[in-house]
């Protein structure tokens, strides 16, 4: 019998109180670290529709969790997305501390507004280069002058930005810096990321993009002082004060020093593919269950699904190992 408890509580005793949604596969760009060029995306049947994401966010509300993170694929291109984000930015405040959105930028300049209208109050946003020609190349479709000018709106309307980076060997280690100081002067916070080996990527190899973490840190503290701080948010991130700036500076490494033993949170793709591990493939069906035996079965999947939450995941990079360590792309498990 599942132990239908008042929270969501792992087998290791971590309450799971964030949840992070892939709103669609569906993106705007090509990152060469997320997926290949020519992609297939999902038909429209098999996705969750706006109401049913909205009933399973309500449901684990109900059990507990009290962030939740709209991901994608890039989720401002769904159509009708505000009604979500509306339906959801009503109840922060009430049962929901904080809706969040990563994002790469490109839809903002249109949406800032609604967003902050909605009781969004932070985005991520996902930039890993400030170098026009770099932009174009890392993300084969995307305008880096779109992006900032989405920076700019988002900014002025109030919303809190951070920037999230992937470091990537010899593309855009050399300007992590001047990043750094960038977001410093724009008052951005910035996390830097290391590549996850996810989905197949096509000709790109993932061992010549990873970058250590360990190493970017050690290059960094050439240049700056930066100091450890206590914090953490809802997230993997480990942070720094950077003297020089005043900004606070994450590092989320997920394979040089993993960052499970302290994991809150659950993912779920736009399928209702619900994974309790980034890096793991076991997942829990909720799209069907949802369908056929409605919101009280949906919260006996989800507590059965809990109970098999693993301690970590098994992430690895090397030349053995290939190109992914899970099949799934990120654009579908969501960030």
């Amino acid at each position: 019998m599942v132990n239908n408890s008042e929270k969501l509580i792992d087998p290791f005793g971590r309450a799971v109180n964030y949840l992070r949604i892939s709103v669609t596969d569906r993106c705007d760009f090509r990152c060469v670290y997320c997926m290949s060029e020519n992609m297939t995306f999902l038909p429209k049947k098999d996705l969750l529709s706006l109401e049913e994401l909205e009933v399973v966010c309500k449901t684990f509300m109900s059990m507990g969790v009290s962030k939740i993170r709209l991901t994608g694929g890039e989720p401002l291109v769904r159509k009708g997305i505000m009604q979500l984000i509306n339906n959801l930015g009503n109840e922060v405040g009430k049962g929901l501390e904080e809706l969040t959105i990563t994002t790469n930028g490109s839809q903002l300049s249109k949406m800032a507004n609604q967003l902050y209208d909605a009781g969004v109050r932070r985005l991520n946003i996902s930039l890993d280069t400030l170098d026009e020609v770099k932009f174009a190349k890392i993300t084969r479709w995307g305008r880096l002058n779109q992006v900032l000018d989405g920076l700019n709106k988002a900014k002025q309307v109030g919303l809190k930005i951070k920037i999230n980076a992937v470091a990537l060997k010899g593309v855009n280690d050399d300007e992590l810096s001047d990043m750094i100081l960038w977001c410093g002067r724009e008052g951005f916070d910035m996390t830097i990321i290391e590549v996850m080996p996810m989905g197949d990527i096509g000709s790109e190899r993932r061992l010549d993009q990873y970058l250590p973490l360990s190493l970017v840190r050690a290059n960094l503290s050439r240049k700056f002082n930066l100091i450890d701080i206590p914090e953490r948010t809802s997230g993997p991130a480990r942070y720094v004060k950077v003297s020089e700036t005043g900004g606070k500076l994450g590092f989320i490494t997920p394979l040089s020093h993993n960052f499970c033993e302290s994991c809150n949170r659950v993912r779920m793709t736009c399928t209702g593919e619900l994974f309790m591990c980034l890096g793991q493939d076991d997942n829990a069906d909720l799209r069907t269950v949802l369908r056929e035996e409605g919101e009280e079965g949906l919260k006996e999947a989800v507590y059965r699904a809990i109970e098999r939450k693993p301690k970590g995941h098994d992430f690895i990079i090397d030349r053995n190992s290939g190109n992914k360590s899970v099949a799934r792309h990120m654009n579908v498990t969501g960030g």
